[in-house]
């Protein structure tokens, strides 16, 4: 059953491939050579980078630390992960690492010729060449990547950021701790100072008074006292909250409005919407960020995108305004309320001095108060011990990993992924030229291209040789294709009658001189008697290839200086008889020398049974057409993929134009691996060659037989077209 024609083209479109690259190869090889060589140049010249990694840990805090209460573990953000990448780049801490380690000084010496550079170009160049900082995914684990060419550099640097950087979150987180302590202080130094003068006015009073026997400590049973008391009781509390409301507003009125929303957090702000539009705002700069990696400035998604974050931050500063208006308000409220309470407990006060017991009301009042200050500066006491005991506990924030390493490789550039990227570039841009090669070759590319635009018959195909003026033995499987073209050309002929052949090819450097002398050879084995003529006389080469004299010669006979018998030569490494080209000068086979060149080949026809010439090419010179039209016959030489294809249709033309009869093609030096159907000669040659070579050495031990020779080739393009 056949199979389909589609798994047919499949294959010889496979084959045809593979055979390309075959006969592509050494371009293929040079392609590839080329880019390796070239990757592997610049990358030994590029500079060397030293990689040092520093590994934190960051978390989040979610509320401030209080002591004796229980610490809920921490949780991985996203947003907050993303904000420390952005910090760990600022120039909050990039410029405090650039003045620690002098690095305007270092990179001056690299970059700038000795002259020290500006701290923002500094800061421009380790942001954009040498620092990369890197997350692992779901982690709180920040990798901070420093480049250098120096790896004691890049080990200093990376821990120089991670150290700076922990600092400044350990300052932040204790920053708001350390204001209050430093205004608790304060209050509590006034509050000393006010019962030490309270005291005074309570001992001057004594003395005023002459009540040095009162027990300071006596209670008084009366409702007027204990409502002193109570009121007095809430003027000291309601004064402790309009100091905390006082230091709450001062703080959060002290923040640039630029900084608020990187300080919005659930210690400074309980406001659950204010909350809600920072993680709103959040969310919509990083879908900015987002789509501008991927969409143009003027894309209608980037443009709403951005209009959203926009108007978001407007409603977060708007919030966070009206916080800072209500924290006013609240202190103003709480201030009015202390205002309120002193003059009601004066009115008191005084109402009371008014009574009965006048004389020892305003030493009961001033000892009264000299009780509440000092109850006053008691609980100003214990708070300020307890926020120095929160203020003392260890803010587990962040958490330096690991200390960085001058590394002792470079890891750029990278030999190994530029080698491997150069080794296939190459080979991808050496298959691909080619191709392209192979797409612009406009030379015949098949046998039955030659036939079909040429209209003639292929009588042989000669396999790629190295050293083509080294004589084949034409009894070994190498000598099989001038033998298969030795019986095409007989059978081509007419048998039994002397003939004289010329052999031309359309271009110069064809191999046709080299191959005509294989092929006169191989008549001369099958036993005929073969005249070979070196009749370009121009560029004349047999004689140099059979190591004869070039004079007498050829054109010798036609300007009638010598008889051409005198002027014979005999090939001394075969039995070839050789007229050679004779002496240079001005003599070419023109139009003058035509009825000469007749009468000396219908002489040769009395002598030889082929008289075969080696022409000149028939383009650009006129020797060759003078010789196609006084031959019997001639046949056209081209070289495989040598030219192209409308120049050896130029030569066929010349003939035609001519009349000259053209029995067929030659086609040399055609590579074995170059597929197409060029292998089913150059696959055969060997294979018959060897059964050909023992039936002969039956017949004739000393391999000269001509009747078994003759034979032997007739048969065998039959059995090569069964096969």
């Amino acid at each position: 059953m056949a199979s389909p024609p589609v798994s047919g083209t499949d294959s010889a479109s496979l084959n045809d491939f593979v055979g390309l690259l075959r006969l592509r190869k050494s371009l293929v090889l040079l392609v590839f050579g080329l880019v390796v060589l070239t990757t592997a140049g610049v990358t030994a010249l590029l500079p060397k980078w030293y990689l040092a990694t520093a590994k934190i840990r960051v978390e989040k805090p979610e509320s401030e630390v209080k002591l004796f209460q229980n610490q809920n573990s921490s949780y991985y953000d996203p947003y907050f992960i993303q904000d420390q990448f952005e910090i760990l780049q600022s120039e909050k801490i990039l410029y405090r690492v650039i003045d620690n380690l002098k690095l305007n000084d270092v990179l001056g010496r690299q970059l700038n010729d000795g002259r020290p550079l500006e701290s923002a170009l500094t800061y421009q160049y380790l942001t954009r060449k040498m620092l990369q900082v890197e997350s692992r995914r779901a982690t709180s684990l920040i990798e901070l990547n420093v480049f250098s060419r120096d790896p004691k550099l890049a080990a200093d640097m990376a821990n120089e950021i991670a150290r700076v950087y922990s600092t400044d979150r350990v300052d932040l987180a204790t920053s708001e701790q350390r204001e209050g302590l430093a205004k608790l202080r304060g209050e509590l130094d006034k509050q000393e100072q006010t019962v030490v003068q309270q005291r005074d006015r309570v001992e001057k009073l004594r003395k005023d008074l002459e009540t040095s026997g009162v027990d300071l400590n006596q209670r008084h049973s009366d409702m007027e006292i204990e409502n002193l008391r109570q009121m007095q009781n809430s003027l000291i509390a309601l004064r402790v909250d309009a100091i905390g409301r006082k230091t709450r507003w001062e703080r959060f009125r002290s923040i640039r409005v630029e900084d608020r929303r990187n300080l919005v957090n659930s210690e400074l702000i309980s406001d659950p919407n204010i909350q809600n539009l920072l993680q709103a705002f959040l969310v919509a700069d990083q879908n900015v960020s987002r789509l501008k990696g991927r969409l143009g400035e003027a894309h209608p998604d980037l443009i709403g995108a951005i209009d959203a974050s926009v108007k978001i931050g407007e409603q977060l500063d708007r919030q966070l305004q009206g916080y800072e208006s209500s924290l006013e308000i609240s202190f103003k409220e709480a201030e009015a309320r202390v205002v309120e309470l002193e003059r009601q407990l004066a009115q008191a006060k005084v109402d009371q001095i008014l009574s009965a017991r006048d004389r020892m009301r305003p030493f009961e009042e001033a000892a009264s108060k000299l009780e509440d200050e000092q109850r006053l500066l008691t609980t100003l006491k214990l708070t300020l011990r307890q926020r120095e005991i929160d203020f003392q506990v260890p803010k587990r924030t962040i958490e330096i990993l690991n200390t960085a390493e001058p590394a002792r490789f470079a890891s750029k550039p990278n030999w190994t992924l530029n080698m491997l990227f150069a080794g296939v570039f190459g080979l991808i841009l050496g298959v691909g030229a080619a191709v392209l090669v192979e797409y612009f070759d406009t030379s015949f590319r098949n046998v039955s291209d030659v036939e079909t635009k040429l209209n003639l018959p292929v009588l042989g195909v000669i396999p790629f040789n190295r050293d083509p003026s080294k004589l084949l033995d034409l009894g070994a499987p190498e000598g099989e294709p001038f033998r298969v073209l030795q019986t095409n050309l007989n059978l081509a002929l007419r048998a039994g009658q002397p003939t004289a052949l010329s052999i031309f090819s359309a271009g110069p450097g064809e191999g046709k001189s080299t191959t005509l002398r294989q092929l006169a050879l191989a008549m001369a084995q099958a036993g005929e008697r073969v005249l070979l003529i070196d009749s370009d006389v121009r560029r004349p080469t047999q004689h140099k290839l059979a190591d004869i004299p070039r004079e007498p010669g050829l054109t010798d006979v036609l300007t009638n200086k010598v008889v051409w018998t005198d002027a014979l030569k005999r090939d001394p490494q075969t039995t070839l008889e050789i007229l050679p080209a004779g002496s240079g000068g001005s003599v070419t086979l023109s139009l003058l020398y035509a009825n000469k060149l007749r009468e000396l080949v219908a002489e040769f026809k009395t002598r030889y049974d082929r008289i075969v010439f080696d022409s000149p090419p028939i383009i650009g010179v006129s020797d060759a057409s003078v010789l196609a039209s006084i031959t019997d016959g001639s046949v056209l030489l081209i070289q495989h993929r040598r030219n192209p294809a409308s120049m050896v249709q130029r030569a066929k033309q010349i003939t035609d134009g001519l009349n000259a009869k053209v029995i067929g093609v030659i086609l040399n030096q055609v590579p074995t691996g170059s597929g197409e159907d060029y292998g089913y000669y150059t696959a055969n040659y060997s294979y018959y060659s060897h059964e050909g070579d023992a039936a002969a050495a039956k017949s004739d031990p000393t391999g000269q037989s001509r009747g078994s020779d003759k034979l032997e080739l007739q048969e065998r393009p039959r059995r090569r077209d069964k096969a």
